[in-house]
């Protein structure tokens, strides 16, 4: 059984050694982003802060801050999978026929266990107020020069005005008061596309904070799903079994059943402040910039719950642990629409959105600069700085194999692409313009005489299989 909320991810973290508890009291003012930051940097584990001053629930951080802990709450080790779950239901046919439709049953019944199934009531629901207020939370300050309390690890709900599509996103809020925050969803996030619709309709957009989802929600939450996917559905194909909901009582949103909090209420689009500085996931304070409102109607939350969190900075943090299970669950999207790529990878030291390595098995002249054009009209990768795409034999995930290919394969005027007022990630700290700048592009795969390359191409040192085989069977002699 897949794990149902965050209270029993607690368990399986402390069972394998991936948790620890800090009974001294701690302050939600900077003390506990510094305990977490220490811990991030040195592949610390989770801390559940069990005595948070002038608060009663206790805090949960660095939670997803290693594979192993994402291997414990997804319930795999092999984050390909996720993406090959898609991958294959788009390829399923509709069966007909009575003979069929029986013999699709399994895979069917697969793909419907996914779904999200709704419950009147859920753990979430065992206390409930209109009377709600921000400050009852252990909301956390983690830089001297940030603007104030931040909730960093909220699921923002919304669902598409028109369609009824449902999403989660996780963005940034900045609290204001008591029932006011900044919801800082960026330009190209699917919750400010939901927010610009309903700006168009004069209408506030009803939005949901859950905090303290089981581990399968908060990791659909942040990943990119294909666009029109319900977030929802996503977390079940996840798990391979539908998370319950249960809806809220003063909007119109279904939320997950097991959160920990869910912080009820709308966003008003044409109420816009300043949010900012923000000490950010590049390693640099994000500057004032406006942002519309979020506006605190009603709370659920469980009697006893748990505050879950995380704090950002210079990578490497938490929050590269998570990129990196994206970047492996849609390799196989990726390779859908472009099969010859063979692996793909997204630094963490890049912020992830920042650079990229592909290797493709390269059959025709022009081939990667054909991948990254591709690339780039992929959802959130168009907003990706910097693309190497390197042959098959280069290991992606090896930086010194790429730089090798990058200094014997590529020229610079050659193999460098450079695309100019092209859309960029709002956090790029070089970028111009906000939402607006450059991009790069470096072709570090061996090229062909139809490329252009008339010298004759070097043969690589490769060691013969002959002395190879023979130091391998001499080797325990060696006394090495």
């Amino acid at each position: 059984m897949p794990i149902e909320d965050i209270q029993e991810f607690i368990s399986e973290l402390e069972k394998n050694g991936e948790l620890k508890r800090v009974k001294t009291q701690v302050d939600s003012n900077l003390e506990i982003a510094e305990i977490m930051r220490r811990e991030m940097y040195s592949n610390g584990p989770a801390i559940l802060f069990e005595d948070v001053k002038d608060y009663d629930m206790p805090v949960l951080g660095n939670a997803f801050g290693s594979m192993k802990r994402l291997e414990i709450g997804l319930e795999m080790t092999d984050f390909t999978e996720i993406g090959q779950r898609i991958a294959d239901m788009t390829k399923m046919d509709v069966p007909s026929g009575l003979l069929n439709k029986i013999k699709k049953l399994p895979e069917l019944s697969k793909m419907t266990a996914s779904f999200p199934k709704s419950e009147v009531s859920g753990p979430v629901t065992e206390t409930t107020s209109t009377d709600a207020s921000f400050d009852d939370l252990p909301i956390l300050k983690s830089w001297p020069n940030d603007a104030g309390r931040f909730i960093t690890l909220g699921l923002v709900a919304t669902k598409h005005p028109e369609t009824g599509v449902r999403n989660l996103g996780v963005y940034r809020m900045q609290i204001v008061d008591k029932t006011h925050a900044l919801m800082h969803w960026q330009k190209h996030k699917r919750g400010a596309h939901h927010g610009d619709i309903s700006k168009d309709k004069g209408e506030k957009i009803p939005t949901a904070i859950i905090i303290g989802g089981e581990p399968a929600t908060v990791f659909s939450s942040i990943a990119p799903v294909p666009e029109g996917l319900d977030k929802y559905l996503f977390a079940g194909i996840t798990r391979k079994e539908g998370i319950k909901t249960v809806k809220c009582k003063t909007i119109d949103l279904d939320v997950p059943a097991n959160a920990e909090i869910v912080l009820e209420g709308y966003v008003d689009p044409a109420d816009i402040r300043d949010e900012g500085p923000f000490g950010d996931h590049t390693g640099y304070y994000t500057p004032v910039e406006p942002y519309p409102t979020f506006t605190l109607t009603g709370i659920m939350r469980r009697k006893n719950p748990i505050y879950v969190t995380t704090v950002v900075g210079k990578p490497i943090l938490e929050d590269a642990y998570i990129g990196k299970v994206i970047e492996r669950s849609f390799l196989p999207l990726i390779q859908m629409f472009h099969p010859e790529v063979v692996d793909f990878s997204m630094p963490a030291a890049g912020w992830f959105q920042g650079f990229a390595i592909i290797s493709i098995k390269k059959r025709y002249p022009g081939q990667a600069k054909k991948v990254m054009m591709g690339l780039w009209g992929m959802g959130q990768l168009s907003l990706t700085k910097m693309f190497v795409v390197v042959d098959e034999d280069i290991n992606v995930h090896d930086i010194n194999d790429v730089i090798w290919a990058i200094t014997t394969r590529a020229d610079a005027a050659r193999d460098t692409t450079i695309i100019n007022n092209a859309p960029t990630d709002t956090l790029d700290p070089a970028s111009p313009l906000v939402n607006l700048g450059s991009k790069m592009g470096i072709d570090a795969t061996q090229k062909t005489k139809e490329e252009g390359y008339e010298r004759e191409i070097q043969q690589q040192v490769k060691v013969d299989e002959e002395t190879k085989n023979l130091v391998d069977s001499k080797w325990s002699d060696y006394g090495l």
